[in-house]
């Protein structure tokens, strides 16, 4: 039986229409004819692209029929989050008082995929303000988690792990504050690294004002993807540099190669919050996979993530309350005011020396980190200490609120701390997808990576389990 040309990686797509094996045009079909039969019960694409995506698609291959030379990504599938920029479609981040919010130019990663050949398909899903770790809004609603209705998605990128699991493209743009490409990832079976600070760069020309200073260290933006091995092709793409964002670094994307065997620390340690059995005999199957495949694994004490996530509480926090209170009260949902009170309940609300006084600790934590990765290049880690939450479970209360964002301190951590970390699945637990979290040195995702790698060949592509249970 012929594989549908929705269920091939971006890479075998991209190769598949630069040899002529079928067009990119008959690629688009394929993909939205998925869309089609998925999305009305999934919701993860809310603005549907698809006459642009023809377009696209037939300049692709009328570049290809003219012999011209075509991207990295020529035909394949795309969708892009609608918390980032793309020239006609508003930037309304899951807000209805921004639904008119048009953008007039692209942001840099938008402009990178057009580049690299990506037909752009639709905008995906993300709670209200891009702040949640479930994805709904009272502009497009809830996305549905396709392994289970009553699971969360995650958030914020929600609508790109969901797109991802259902077979809505190969690769989808999302971008990741506090575990916002992560979480969808790990709550949908499916892969992502959150890039190193300066990797990608980041910039929305809709923007009306700065960002704060921590939103702006600990922010990215990167892919979400079906295999690891698109994860990887998707971020090369999206590192081109860009001169609207200053931040951006231009570093290779393959660092010198490490010594080997490639050191990986592990650990289980909790801090306190109950790590869940079949989430640490998930960490127990991935250090025996990497052991299995020559990586020197070792169980050792690693600094505390729980210092840098409480500072993400803290620090993070404040900003959202300087920068966003205002407008969540007068403009978002009920919803999105209780779980702005319970966020600022979670940490310690600084006022501005204690801002600055934290700002200077990150430096302090990030040097620990550094030191230790420098003997360590991997640390196999959690992500949520828990199986996925149920869709609604931030909003049911504080204690909910914080129970997760406990859960989730290797993951708020590490964004504090600016370092590249990725996430693949490993399993299931609580009959919900779970996976382990992979933390490196950084701008070197490539060394994630090829970790990443080693753990998808021997755990499967799980979206494919996925697609056989539902029988696509």
């Amino acid at each position: 039986m012929t594989t549908p040309l929705w269920q091939l990686s971006a890479c075998e797509q991209a190769a598949g229409v630069r040899n002529g094996v079928y067009s990119a045009e008959q690629l688009l079909d394929s993909v939205l004819a998925r869309v089609d039969a998925r999305n009305p019960e999934v919701n993860a694409i809310v603005v549907d692209t698809r006459d642009e995506a023809r377009e696209a698609a037939r300049a692709v291959d009328r570049a290809l029929a003219a012999g011209e030379p075509v991207g990295p990504l020529a035909g394949v599938p795309a969708t892009i989050k609608i918390n980032v920029d793309q020239r006609g479609h508003a930037t309304s981040n899951g807000m209805p008082v921004l639904a008119d919010a048009v953008a007039a130019e692209d942001a840099p990663l938008v402009t990178s995929l057009r580049a690299a050949g990506a037909v752009l398909i639709g905008r995906t899903n993300t709670p209200e303000l891009s702040l949640r770790a479930t994805t709904v809004n009272p502009l497009h609603g809830r996305t549905h988690n396709p392994w289970d209705a009553d699971a969360s998605a995650g958030g914020s990128s929600g609508g790109a792990g969901a797109a991802a699991a259902s077979g809505f493209g190969a690769i989808h743009h999302g971008n990741d504050i506090g575990g916002s490409l992560r979480f969808p990832s790990y709550a949908c079976g499916v892969s992502s690294v959150k890039p190193s600070f300066g990797r990608v760069p980041s910039f929305n020309p809709s923007q009306a004002a700065e960002r704060g200073m921590l939103a702006q260290l600990m922010s990215v933006q990167g892919v979400i993807c079906r295999e690891v091995r698109d994860v990887r092709l998707g971020l090369q793409v999206l590192m081109r540099g860009d001169p609207r964002d200053p931040w951006w670094v231009p570093v290779p994307f393959a660092g010198d190669p490490p010594d080997t065997p490639v050191r990986v620390a592990v650990t289980r340690e909790s801090h306190g919050y109950p790590l869940h059995p079949q989430v640490a005999q998930a960490i127990d199957r991935a250090a025996g996979w990497l052991s299995d495949a020559g990586y020197a694994v070792e169980e050792v004490s690693v600094p505390s993530i729980a210092e840098p996530a409480g500072e993400w509480f803290d620090v993070a926090v404040y900003e959202i309350r300087c920068a966003l209170d205002t407008f969540a009260r007068e403009h978002g949902s009920p919803d999105l005011r209780n779980i702005f009170d319970w966020y600022y309940r979670l940490g310690k609300l600084v006022d501005a020396a204690g801002y600055r006084e934290r700002l200077g600790s990150r430096t302090a934590m990030t040097r620990r980190w550094n030191m230790f990765l420098d003997r360590y290049p991997l640390v196999l880690s959690p992500f949520l200490m828990q199986p996925v939450f149920d869709w609604d479970y931030d909003a049911r209360g504080y204690e909910q609120t914080r129970d997760l964002f406990m859960s989730a301190l290797y993951s708020v951590g590490v964004n504090y701390l600016g370092l590249p970390a990725g996430v693949t699945p490993v399993g299931m637990a609580a009959g919900r997808p779970t996976g382990v979290q992979l933390i490196g040195r950084r701008f070197r995702e490539d060394l994630i990576l090829d970790a990443l790698e080693v753990l998808e060949r021997r755990n499967g592509v799980q979206a494919k389990v996925l697609w056989a249970r539902d029988g696509d």
